[in-house]
């Protein structure tokens, strides 16, 4: 069986001044534009059977700047919905819930269309994808991509290691990287994480 590689998109200017982005849909900055451009020659390196894009413009855009064409839109892969704090930094949630975290706490409570999710409705999404990667992986040779968010994808990790959604709390991701999971011994394990090609 393949690997799955998890490609974070490229730098916006609320992922640089850490406002959390769920469902708004900006685009990347001049920079993130760079990042995922630098990203083609490493992804370029796996033999890639099939690749998974967020509908965002963000993750889309990564996927083609990537040299990934053809990526499959899928809902799942969306960013964590943040509810009440769409857009909102951690230091200013902070101001009024000192001891919040995201991964034990979940989010403030949002508009009809974007209510919010626990940790465990990511991580009920996160294994949905999970499902549908290892169909893919099941049916050709090589590798699979998926193009997403940073909170979503450190869901994604705990999930496919075995671990509670509340662990990707462990797995720290930058903008613009591409992490490997893979096998060994039968058993799913981290194989490379947070790379960056060298500029």
């Amino acid at each position: 069986m393949g690997d799955l590689l998890l490609v974070r998109h490229g730098e916006t200017e609320w992922s640089l001044s850490g406002r959390h982005t769920g469902s708004t849909d900006i685009p990347l900055t001049e920079n993130g534009r760079e990042q995922a451009r630098r990203l083609a020659p490493l992804i370029a390196s796996f033999h890639i059977s099939a690749a998974f894009v967020s509908p965002m413009q963000r993750a889309r855009e990564t996927a083609r700047l990537a040299g990934v064409e053809g990526a499959r839109v899928d809902a799942d892969l969306c960013e964590w919905d943040y509810g009440g704090y769409e857009g909102v930094t951690t230091v200013e949630i902070h101001r009024t819930r000192p001891d919040w975290f995201l991964f034990d706490d979940g989010v403030a409570p949002g508009p009809a269309e974007h209510p919010g999710e626990s940790p465990e409705q990511v991580g009920a999404r996160a294994e949905r994808m999970l499902a549908k990667v290892d169909a893919a992986l099941s049916e050709a040779q090589g590798s699979v991509a998926v193009f997403s968010h940073g909170h979503f994808l450190r869901v994604l990790t705990a999930r496919r290691l075995g671990l509670p959604a509340e662990a990707g709390a462990l797995f720290q991701l930058a903008t613009g990287t591409v992490s490997r999971l893979s096998t060994e011994h039968r058993r799913h394990v981290v194989a490379g994480w947070n790379v960056r090609p060298a500029s």
